[in-house]
Order: C-alpha cells, then structure tokens, then sequence
C-alpha cells in the first residue's frame, strides 16, 4: 500500500468528498492546498468528446488570460531583415533564420513558444519531426505564423496560452500559480473554459465538454462541475 507524507495526506483529506465543485470552491481547494517549497502551477485539464484523429473535430486555439500564468516564456522568432529586428524590440528572446533551424536540428530547443513570419515556413517546415511532437511548430491558425511578429511575441510574453486537444480528445494548460489569488485563478479558469468552448469544432457529436479537473503541480486534482464553469447553471 503506498505511504504519502504529511503534506499529501492532508491534502487528500482536505479535497475528501469534493467532487464537481464550483470554479470558485476548486480554485480554493487547490491554492490551499499547494504546500510544495516551491510556487506550485495550477493546471487544468478537459476532457471533450472529439476525436482529434479527425480534422473536423480538432480543437485548437489561444486565450489570453487575464492574469498570465506566471511563468516566464521564451519566445523563438523564425525572421529576417526588418521582421527580425521587430522581434527584437518586442522582446523576443532567440530570433533567427537558417541559423536558428540548425540550432534546433542539432538538438538545442531553448524556447516554450514559436513564431515565425510567413516566408520563413519553408525553413521552418524541415523542423517539423522536432517542433511538432512538442507542440512548437508555428501555425497561422494560433496566430504563431504572422507578419506581426511585435503582437505575436508580446502576446506570448504576456500571458498567452495555446492549447490542443491530444489523444482521447484531452486539452490541457497550466493557468496560473499557487502564489495567485483564488480569485485570479478562479477567473484565469474561466477564461480558459469560455476559449475552449468556443473552439468547438463542427464535427463535435453529442456532449463536448465531458470532465473538467483542476490541480497544482504536487496536490490531487478535483472535479468541476460543467456548467458551473461554462455559466450554464
């Protein structure tokens, strides 16, 4: 039988008999019970009924939350000339052209988002077994291929989250920190939520949104119920 320690017991009994609570009651739960030594994520993840094996039942998109996630993104432009030196001025963290997609190649991915202006896609397209699988690769639907590579990068500094729906019609996103207000997480909830519902995809049958859970890095994860978090109550 597995052994939890003090801090793990407590929060386990603390979330006992929470199920399909309120966003509100969930971002509590969680933020007090984050009680690593260091400033735990709070993550979510939804589970939907679609079969993103099929191209009409993708989901995909950006949401801007309204309090960031706390963590500090770099941000790699794929640029030349003047788009490259915009990136610059925007705070872009790593900005190249053939150099960059050799860097990469050569196994040196020091970067959690990617951009690239339009003309660099057939460089960057060779990057495609490497950027892919990690959910990198730049995508005009996400706003990460543009000519305006100053809103893409400070959009992505600011707090931007992509999400995808992976195997089993899954989406997942870190959206905040343990240091956050329950109320800043509550809302950064919400916002999450309200962007995935909106991505419904046409070939979506039946029931979308099937399980919502919440949990911090360390902590268990409780259940939120759907139309509380979806305003449908």
């Amino acid at each position: 039988m597995a052994k939890f320690g003090k801090r793990t017991t407590a929060a386990r009994a603390a979330f006992e008999g929470k199920h399909n609570v309120s966003v509100a009651e969930a971002a509590s739960l969680v933020k007090d019970n984050a009680k690593a030594k260091f400033d735990e994520s709070i993550e979510i993840a939804m589970t939907l009924g679609v079969d993103p094996r099929h191209a009409d039942q993708m989901v995909r998109g950006t949401v801007s939350l309204p309090h960031g996630t706390g963590k500090t993104v770099r941000v790699a432009v794929f640029a030349r000339g003047e788009k490259a030196e915009e990136a610059k001025a925007a705070g872009a963290d790593i900005v190249g052209a053939e150099d960059l997609m050799e860097t990469v190649q050569g196994g040196t991915i020091d970067f959690d988002r990617c951009i690239a202006t339009p003309d660099m896609m057939a460089v960057v397209g060779r990057l495609g077994k490497v950027l892919g699988p990690r959910n990198l690769m730049p995508n005009p639907r996400v706003g990460t291929v543009t000519m305006d590579v100053k809103e893409a990068v400070e959009a992505a500094k600011g707090g931007q989250v992509q999400f995808k729906a992976e195997k089993a019609g899954v989406v997942h996103a870190g959206i905040g920190k343990a240091s956050f207000s329950a109320d800043q997480i509550a809302e950064n909830m919400k916002a999450f939520v309200d962007a995935v519902s909106k991505a419904k995809p046409t070939g979506a049958k039946g029931t979308y949104m099937k399980k919502i859970a919440v949990s911090s890095t360390m902590g268990p994860g409780v259940s939120i119920d759907v139309a509380s978090a979806t305003g449908n109550e």
